[in-house]
């Protein structure tokens, strides 16, 4: 299972521990993945997503599923996200 995020494809990332006595060795931070199942709307239908818990409050607040993707650029969305925001752009339509 990879470590991404469906939405936003955010993944993980590499840096340093750093010590008191400045001895640096190298780690990963690991996104919070939740899995969730968001309703849209639009679609009248249930979609379950592995997705960050920062991914997850800008979806909250821009009003649900629906807002957020049709807010969100296509160059930040990943491709099953694409799929499902042309799906509600054309239900909308």
């Amino acid at each position: 299972m990879s470590k991404k995020c469906d939405i936003l494809g955010t993944g993980v990332q590499s840096g340093n521990n750093v010590s008191h006595a400045h001895n640096k060795t190298r780690r990963r931070f690991m996104p919070n993945l939740q899995v969730v199942s968001l309703f849209s709307e639009a679609l009248n239908r249930v979609f379950k997503l592995k997705i960050c818990s920062k991914t997850l409050r800008s979806i909250e607040h821009n009003g649900g599923l629906d807002g957020f993707l049709t807010n969100t650029s296509n160059n930040k969305l990943t491709e099953e996200a694409k799929q499902i925001k042309k799906s509600i752009l054309n239900k909308k339509a």
